[in-house]
C-alpha cells in the first residue's frame, strides 16, 4: 500500500492544553508522526510524499476566509501584544454572534471553538501538508485501488470555517471532496474515530452527493458533545443521507464491529463509487483519550471488513494517542486491509 506523509507534520507542536480548567500536557504531540510512519515503514509499505496540489482542493470544503486565517495568522502575530508561542483565543465566538472582526484576537475567537487548536510558528505547514497528502491519497486510490494518508494534524473536528478538537482542515473532507469530480460521486466517508466526526457531517449535512457514516462513543457525555446522535440523519438534499452510530462506553469489538457492518451496508444501499476511511485509531483499550475498548483484532477485523467492499478506498489518519497499542493497531488494520484486498 502507497502511504503518503508530509515531513512538515511534526512542525505543528503544540505543548499544553485547558482540560476541566487545568493545563495538561497536549495529547495530540508531534511524535504521532513519527511513530505512525514507522510503523507502516515496518509493515513493508511504500512511503511517499504527496507533492503540492495547491489550495483549491481546499478550498473545495472551507471557507476561503477560514483558509486565509489559518495561512496568515502566524505572520500577523504582531497584532498581539505580548504574543507568546502560540495563538489562542479565550473568547469565542456563539451563534448568536453574528459580526467578523478585524483584528486578530477576535478572528481567533471566531475561527476556533475551543483551546485545543493552537496556532504556532509551524502550524500552516503542517496541516497544509497533511491536506496534501488527503489529496494524493484519494487520487491514488481511484488509480490503485487504495492508499493510506498519514495526516497529523488530524482533520474530522474542523468545520467548513472552524478548528476544533485537535483538527485544523479536514482532511477526510477534502479527500471525499477530492474523489467526486473524476467518479461523478455519490462517494462515502466511514469514519471510525472513537469521537464522532462532527465536523465531517456538519459540511456534507445538506448534500446528497457525500454519504456520511461515524462510528463513535456516546457523545451525550463525552467529545464533541453537541453532534454525534442517532437522530442527526441529513437535512434538505442529504436528508438520509448521513447516520450515526454511537456506542455506549466500554463497548468492545463485538458491539464495534456490528456498528462498522451497519455503517457499511448503508453505504453500500447508496452505491459509491469511492470511499474514504476516516481512520481514528482511539477507539483501542489502550488509548489515554479514548472510551471505547477495541483491540488489536478488532481494529484488523475491522480493515477486513471494509476492503471486502472492494470501492477505491483512501484511509485517511485521524486519532489514535500516544501509547504502545498505537502503533500496533495501525499496522493491524493495514496489514489486514492488504491482505482481505
Amino acid at each position: 500500500m502507497r502511504v503518503f506523509h508530509s515531513p512538515d507534520s511534526p512542525r505543528h507542536d503544540p505543548e499544553r492544553y485547558w482540560r476541566r480548567g487545568t493545563p495538561i500536557p497536549h495529547p495530540e504531540q508531534a511524535d504521532r508522526y513519527a511513530i505512525l510512519r514507522d510503523a507502516a515503514l515496518r509493515g513493508g509499505h511504500a512511503l511517499a510524499e504527496p507533492g503540492d496540489h495547491g489550495l483549491d482542493p481546499i478550498r473545495a470544503v472551507h471557507d476561503p476566509a477560514y483558509v486565509a486565517f489559518l495561512a496568515e495568522a502566524w505572520t500577523r502575530r504582531g497584532e498581539m501584544p505580548g504574543i507568546g508561542d502560540e495563538i489562542l483565543s479565550g473568547v469565542f465566538a456563539r451563534p448568536h454572534m453574528h459580526r467578523t472582526p478585524t483584528g486578530l484576537l477576535g478572528l481567533a475567537g471566531l475561527y476556533m471553538a475551543d483551546t485545543s487548536t493552537p496556532i504556532r510558528a509551524g502550524t500552516w505547514p503542517a496541516v497544509y501538508g497533511a491536506a496534501q497528502c488527503a489529496v494524493a491519497a484519494a487520487d491514488a486510490a481511484l488509480a490503485e485501488g487504495h492508499a493510506y494518508a498519514l495526516c497529523r494534524p488530524p482533520g474530522h473536528h474542523a468545520y467548513a470555517d472552524s478548528a476544533g478538537g485537535f483538527c485544523f482542515l479536514n482532511n477526510s473532507a477534502i479527500a471525499a471532496a477530492r474523489m467526486l469530480a473524476p467518479t461523478g460521486g455519490p462517494v462515502a466517508i466511514l469514519d471510525i474515530d472513537v469521537h464522532h466526526g462532527n465536523g465531517t457531517q456538519g459540511i456534507f449535512y445538506g448534500r446528497a452527493d457525500v454519504v456520511t457514516v461515524s462510528v463513535h462513543a456516546d457523545p451525550s457525555d463525552y467529545f464533541p458533545f453537541f453532534a454525534g446522535y442517532a437522530d442527526e440523519t441529513g437535512t434538505g438534499e442529504g436528508a438520509g443521507f448521513n447516520r450515526n452510530l454511537p456506542l455506549p462506553p466500554g463497548s468492545g469489538d463485538a458491539p464495534w464491529l456490528e456498528a462498522v457492518e451497519a455503517g457499511l451496508a448503508m453505504i453500500a444501499a447508496h452505491r459509491p463509487r469511492g470511499l474514504v476511511v476516516a481512520l481514528g485509531l482511539d477507539a483501542s483499550a489502550d488509548d489515554p483519550i479514548g472510551a471505547l475498548k477495541v483491540t488489536r483484532s478488532g481494529f484488523a477485523g475491522a480493515a477486513e471488513r471494509i476492503a471486502r467492499a472492494g470501492l477505491p478506498t483512501a484511509l485517511v489518519q485521524e486519532g489514535g494517542y500516544l501509547c504502545a497499542a498505537l502503533p500496533e493497531s495501525l499496522a493491524a488494520f493495514l496489514a489486514a486491509f492488504d491482505a482481505a484486498r
